[in-house]
């Protein structure tokens, strides 16, 4: 606890009260939705004189029945109650969105890694004016505070209010704790569950998409392979019943049909080698610079860049970092930047690559590392189907498989992430690579 005449120490002795004691065991067995126990939690709260407003804000769950809850931003659910008789809300307006709400950063930087209880806002010191000046405007004197989070897992707040000022009761202290503590252990026990469906309905998806890449890698294989032997065998016939004259003319007819196949065919095995090393156990899941692994891959690309008259830009924070196999990430983001030089305009253009930091779908840092162009771009016809094996919309005299983006895509499945594309004919497209991101062990 730090040192703040504004703080009361939350480590306090004695039993929860029996009623939160029901209360918590009823959240950790289930019975009741998170929606449901959040309500009981607030009706226990506002059932001590003290409190006059509970509030329960989600990060990583979206509310089963969203009734009385409010939307704030893209990913934030708030809800609050309200002690009988009270007019007092906390809550910005409807159309205030999200920036409305309090934010208190004084509160809000201690209450990351503990509960807070603060008794009275006037003795706040001077760094915590803008906490002051909050909680003034909204008539609130006193709160207790926790995140409700899990080894670095934010999935939101519990907070109790008060208009008055003055030391909590150590009861209603552990009471407090004990439901977070309840509340937490819930969260973790269903996310655990949304992870493990998520888990199961990935791998289906990567078995299916398996065999249809087999299946399709063994018909486009078939394919140069008949046209090598066939004209080859007529090449054969005529060195044997021919003169030299039909075997030059046919070597002149035929030959550049063999050469072509046989290039067909090596960007097919290429491609198929390099997403092998990629998902291969040669290296170990471990940090990635962005910054590094771009720098890489631009090195790589710097001549055919150069021949068709493509500028590389690279706009990276140094400080981002991937969790993942550091080939595997290497190969994709080869992939994605030799599709964007390959596919440009005759006349050349710019790449640009940039990264951000972003939330997964399960609360999970992540990482979104882009290929942006401005070529000639995809309609959204094609867009829909450029994922899928061997499908080009690229000229004829376009060198490549059609392999890369189906290849990339599960590789970056297997990190944990995915690879996705938004294209504008006549402007451009964009496609990223997002994996997780690093995040340091906490002791």
């Amino acid at each position: 606890m730090i040192d703040q005449p504004a703080l009361q120490d939350t480590v306090v002795d004695g039993p929860v009260s029996s009623q939160a004691a029901r209360l918590a065991a009823s959240i950790l067995s289930g019975d009741t939705s998170l929606d449901a126990a959040s309500a009981l939690m607030a009706e226990h709260f506002l059932s001590q004189p003290r409190v006059e407003i509970v509030t329960v804000v989600f990060t990583s769950f979206v509310p089963a029945d969203q009734t009385g809850w409010m939307q704030l931003g893209g990913r934030a659910w708030v809800r609050e109650w309200a002690a009988p008789g009270s007019s007092r809300t906390l809550l910005p307006a409807p159309d205030a969105g999200p920036e409305a709400a309090l934010s208190m950063p004084w509160v809000s930087r201690i209450a990351r890694t503990q509960v807070v209880a603060l008794t009275d806002r006037d003795l706040l010191p001077p760094e915590a004016t803008q906490d002051l000046e909050e909680l003034a405007r909204a008539g609130v004197r006193s709160l207790i505070a926790s995140p409700v989070s899990f080894q670095g897992d934010m999935f939101g707040s519990l907070s109790l209010v008060s208009v008055e000022a003055g030391e909590w009761p150590d009861q209603l202290i552990q009471d407090f704790r004990s439901l977070r503590s309840a509340f937490v252990s819930r969260l973790v026990l269903e996310q655990s569950r949304r992870s493990l469906a998520e888990a199961l309905e990935a791998g289906a998806e990567a078995q299916l998409a398996a065999q249809q890449l087999f299946g399709a890698v063994g018909h486009e294989l078939r394919t140069p392979l008949s046209a090598i032997l066939g004209y080859t065998e007529g090449l054969l016939d005529d060195a044997e019943h021919g003169t030299a004259d039909d075997v030059a003319t046919g070597m002149k007819r035929d030959g550049p049909v063999i050469v072509r196949s046989c290039e067909r065919l090596l960007s097919i095995v290429d491609n198929l080698l390099g997403a092998g090393r990629a998902m291969s156990a040669d290296d170990q899941r471990q940090e990635v610079s962005v910054a590094d692994a771009v720098a890489d891959v631009m090195h790589w690309h710097r001549t055919p860049a150069r021949t068709a008259g493509v500028d590389m830009q690279a706009h990276v924070d140094p400080r981002l970092a991937a969790w993942g196999h550091p080939s595997a990430i290497r190969q994709v983001l080869a992939n994605l930047l030799g599709n964007a030089i390959a596919h440009h305009r005759p006349t050349g253009g710019t790449v640009h690559l940039t990264a951000e930091a972003l939330v997964g779908e399960s609360a999970k840092p992540m990482l979104r590392i882009i290929v942006r162009d401005d070529g000639p771009g995809l309609t959204p016809e094609q867009l829909a189907h450029v994922f899928e094996p061997f499908v080009r919309f690229a000229a004829p005299t376009t060198q490549g498989s059609g392999l890369g983006l189906s290849l990339s895509r599960t590789i970056a499945e297997r990190e944990g992430g995915a690879v996705r594309g938004e294209s504008t004919p006549g402007t451009g497209s964009s496609f990223w690579l997002e994996l997780p991101a690093f995040r340091p062990r906490q002791d």
